[in-house]
C-alpha cells in the first residue's frame, strides 16, 4: 500500500513526504527497513525512530520541533493505535490452501469460498465454514458447529459440537471451547457426586481472539457467551453459562467461575479469580491475583474513572496500600514493644 492510502483509510495527517512512498510492512526503530513503518509516542522515541532507517514515522503533532528532510513523517491523535491498525491493514490475508488430503469431512458440511482445512483436521457432521475461514493442522471442529468469516483456527485447537463464532475470530493452538462444564450434585447419604446436565451451547461472537491453550466451557443448560471483540490471553478459564461483555480483556491465568459475568470493557489481569455467580462490572479494572467472591459484586460506581482494585476481596487500590500501611506501622510498634529474652 502506498502511504497515502494508508492516510485515506486511517486518518492523520501527512506533514512531510511523498503519499505515493510505498509502505509493505511495520517494523521496530532497530530493525527498520525503507519501506516500512515506525511509531513513536513521546519525544524520547521520536529521536529514535527518525534516525532509523524506516521510510515513514507516525508520531503526535509536536513531538519534535524538525524532522529529517528524508523522512515520510504522519501525524496522529494516537501513534500507537494508527500502527497497529496500519500493521493489520498492510498484513496480508493466509492464502487459501483448499481441503488438505489427510483432512477427515464430516457430511454435509458447508464450505464457502476460501476456505483452507489443514493436514489431519476433522471437521464433523452439518458443520458451516464461513468464507476465507482457515482450519489449521489437526484441529477438531465438532458436529453442528458454525464458524463464520475470515476466523483462523490454529493447530489442535478443539471446538465442540454446537458450538457458534462469529466473524474475524481467531482461536490459538491448543485452545478448547465448548468442552463440558466443572458442575456436580452430592448425594448426602453416599457423598458420590453426579455430574449436572451439561448441555448447553457456547456462542463467540465477532472478532473475539482466544490464546493458547485457554478454554470456555459451554452452558450447562443455557448457554456461555463470550461478547464481540474481547480478547482473551493464554492459560485462561470461563466457566459454563458465563456472560462476558464487549471488548474486555483477560489476561493470563485467570479464571472465571460459572455463572458469572463481567461487564463491557472490564479488564483482569494476570491470575484474576472470580467466584461463582459473581458479577464485575463495566469498565473494572482488577488487578493481578485479586479475588472475586462468589456471588458478590465488583462496581466502579461512583469512583473515579480507571480506578484499580486489587486483593482479595477486590477493593480499590488506595483502600489496599491504606490498610498495608496500617498494618505495617502497626507491626512494627509492637516489635518495639517486645523486649527479647536476654534484654
Amino acid at each position: 500500500m502506498t502511504l497515502g492510502e494508508l492516510i485515506e483509510t486511517l486518518g492523520g495527517r501527512l506533514v512531510q513526504g511523498s503519499a505515493q512512498a510505498q509502505i509493505d510492512g511495520v517494523s521496530s526503530s532497530l530493525f527498520a527497513s525503507p519501506s516500512e513503518l515506525v511509531f513513536a509516542e513521546n519525544a524520547e522515541s521520536a529521536a529514535k525512530v527518525l534516525n532509523s532507517f524506516a521510510g515513514a514515522v507516525v508520531l503526535p503533532a509536536g513531538c519534535v520541533a524538525a524532522y529529517p528532510a528524508e523522512r515520510c513523517v504522519v501525524e496522529a491523535g494516537h501513534p500507537r493505535l494508527w500502527f497497529a491498525l496500519a500493521a493489520r491493514l498492510l498484513k496480508p490475508p493466509p492464502a487459501s490452501s483448499g481441503v488438505h488430503p489427510t483432512a477427515v469431512i464430516g457430511a454435509h458440511v458447508e464450505m464457502d469460498a476460501g476456505v483452507s482445512v489443514g493436514p489431519s483436521a476433522v471437521i464433523g457432521d452439518y458443520t458451516s465454514l464461513g468464507e476465507g475461514t482457515h482450519i489449521e493442522a489437526g484441529a477438531v471442529i465438532g458436529k453442528r458447529v458454525r464458524l463464520g468469516k475470515h476466523c483462523r483456527i490454529y493447530p489442535r485447537v478443539v471446538i465442540y459440537p454446537e458450538t457458534q463464532i462469529g466473524d474475524g475470530v481467531v482461536v490459538q493452538a491448543g485452545a478448547v471451547l465448548g468442552a463440558d462444564g466443572f458442575g456436580y450434585v452430592r448425594d448426602p447419604a453416599s457423598g458420590a457426586y453426579t455430574q449436572f446436565p451439561q448441555q448447553g451451547t457456547l456462542v463467540i461472537e465477532d472478532d473475539v481472539e482466544i490464546g493458547a491453550n485457554s478454554t470456555i466451557d459451554r452452558g450447562a443448560l443455557g448457554e456461555t457467551r463470550i461478547r464481540r471483540g474481547t480478547k482473551i490471553d493464554n492459560l485462561v478459564h470461563v466457566g459454563h453459562n458465563c456472560d462476558v461483555g464487549e471488548d474486555v480483556i483477560l489476561v493470563a491465568l485467570t479464571g472465571i467461575s460459572g455463572s458469572s459475568t463481567v461487564g463491557k470493557g472490564a479488564i483482569l489481569a494476570g491470575q484474576v479469580g472470580v467466584g461463582d455467580h459473581a458479577h464485575v462490572g463495566p469498565g473494572v479494572i482488577l488487578g493481578g491475583q485479586s479475588g472475586v467472591f462468589n456471588g458478590k459484586t465488583v462496581t466502579n460506581e461512583g469512583l473515579r474513572p480507571g480506578t484499580v482494585f486489587y486483593g482479595t476481596p477486590a477493593r480499590p487500590l488506595k483502600q489496599v496500600l491504606r490498610e498495608q500501611a496500617w498494618l505495617a506501622k502497626k507491626a512494627g510498634e509492637r516489635g518495639r514493644g517486645t523486649k527479647g529474652p536476654r534484654d
